[in-house]
């Protein structure tokens, strides 16, 4: 990491959506290599930062509260998380330390994310430029995640509604975004289904 770039910075890990299209299952807790998966996020998020790593969740009591047990993270809870994304990035930004410079956002659902890939996003962030996001992309340049937000978009999370993912917060920076290329598709690989975890399992078994 630069040693220009704050070693301190927040890592939000979005965790409160329901995992509706899992038919009764929960990806989030799906293992990985024996580990579940939102474990493994937070965990990726722990190694990267010294700073505070905030996971949105449902409201309690709910399972995904378990999996974080002996973990440094501050669980915060999405009152309204039923209504969509925006809501748990409201909560979450709001949480984050008013003197934070800027925070990382990571979603719990990305299996294929590496510390190196973090990392790499977190080595772009110049906070002495004009850019205000930070942003890994698929080896093909397609956007996806983790994105380092500028503190002076903060405000803009607190007026989101509905299931737009920040996309109204991320359109505010214009250009000032910087894309991060990461290996393969990584940044955007989710699974959200039965099949698509049992496809992706019989691929990295290959």
């Amino acid at each position: 990491m630069s040693p220009d770039i704050p070693r301190d910075l927040p890592v939000i890990v979005l965790a409160a959506g329901q995992s509706r299209r899992m038919r009764g299952s929960d990806k989030l807790l799906e293992e990985i290599d024996g580990v579940p998966l939102l474990r493994r996020q937070a965990e990726l998020a722990c190694a990267v930062t010294s700073g505070p790593i905030l996971v949105a969740l449902p409201p309690a009591p709910h399972p995904r509260y378990q999996c974080l047990d002996a973990l440094a993270v501050n669980r915060v809870p999405v009152p309204d998380a039923q209504e969509g994304m925006n809501a748990s990035l409201r909560t979450a930004f709001a949480a984050v330390p008013p003197d934070a410079p800027a925070a990382m956002l990571v979603l719990a659902d990305l299996p294929e994310l590496m510390e190196g890939d973090l990392r790499k996003v977190l080595q772009a962030v110049d906070l002495k430029s004009e850019s205000m996001i930070w942003r890994g992309t698929t080896e093909d340049g397609q956007p996806g995640h983790p994105i380092v937000f500028s503190a002076a978009l903060f405000p803009a999370f607190a007026t989101l509604s509905g299931d737009g993912g920040g996309r109204d917060v991320v359109a505010l920076a214009g250009d000032r975004i910087v894309c991060v290329p990461l290996p393969g598709g990584r940044a955007r690989c989710d699974l959200d289904t039965p099949e698509e975890w049992a496809a992706w399992r019989a691929r990295s078994a290959l």
